[in-house]
């Protein structure tokens, strides 16, 4: 699939469960265009939609393997993958490391996919949830892992895009960057600090909290959070160019953007 196609799919998937991006894309933007800096996904760690699966969906969009990450407490592993043009952006997807919970998880995980027949390919990554779902088997899932949950709730998409800070007129800084959110009503992770990382580390980033959204389950419509925004702000290396990996600690907690918090009592 050409490159282009892919993002501007991803991107009209995306809208419809991050609600609030266009308006931030005013706030920040004024309308204007906003460069993106990477986008994330989520995946199982099946032989069939695992990191290795998708790999080869990448490499044919012109993307070559960038770092790797491994999040212990969350029981996930990511890489990340740039394109030969650097324009584009980069792609940060992670896998759930189903072996490593418990039995009754991975039973329902398995009833899920059993019911789908898509393969590893481009047009899968933006396609949504293969799958029928009960509202108390996602608050089953919830209770041990909120990756579980949203995965299964909404299923292949963007989890979120980023705002590259460094190429937005009008701002050079997450702190600018957040306060122009923050007047404007919008709610940030606060997990870990709203500023995650430090040029020590050359990446900061922040993020929203996810927008709730209706999700159609089998036993009935309930709002949980969906898809939300990152912005960050890459900083020179030796050589002058920009950092352009990622930061565990901080990875880590943008994740949390997505928790579910109340939706455990319904």
């Amino acid at each position: 699939m050409n490159v282009e196609h892919f993002f501007s799919a991803l991107w009209a998937d995306y809208l419809k469960h991050a609600p609030s991006a266009g308006r931030i894309h005013q706030v920040l933007g004024g309308g204007q265009p906003i460069v993106n800096d990477h986008i994330a996904l989520r995946s199982f760690n099946t032989p069939q939609l695992g990191l290795d699966a998708m790999e080869p969906v990448f490499v044919a969009m012109g993307y070559r393997r960038g770092g790797e990450y491994v999040f212990k407490a969350k029981k996930l592993k990511a890489r990340h993958y740039e394109h030969a043009d650097p324009h584009v952006p980069k792609i940060f997807i992670s896998e759930l490391l189903l072996e490593q919970f418990s039995a009754s998880l991975q039973q329902q995980v398995a009833r899920q996919l059993r019911q789908m027949d898509a393969t590893a390919e481009a047009a899968l990554l933006y396609s949504g949830r293969h799958w029928r779902l009960s509202h108390a088997d996602y608050q089953g899932l919830l209770a041990e892992s909120e990756y579980a949950a949203w995965l299964s709730a909404f299923g292949f998409r963007a989890n979120h895009f980023t705002v590259s800070i460094n190429q937005l007129a009008g701002y050079d800084s997450v702190a600018q960057v957040n306060a122009a959110l923050k007047r404007e009503g919008f709610a940030l992770n606060s997990a870990g600090g709203e500023i995650k990382g430090s040029p020590a580390v050359m990446l900061e980033q922040s993020s929203t909290l996810a927008d709730r959204v209706a999700v159609e389950f089998d036993d009935g419509e309930f709002a949980i959070p969906a898809c939300f925004y990152e912005f960050a702000y890459r900083y020179p290396q030796a050589d002058g160019s920009l950092y352009q990996g990622f930061v565990e600690a901080s990875a880590d907690k943008i994740f949390e953007s997505t928790h579910a918090g109340a939706d455990k009592a319904g």
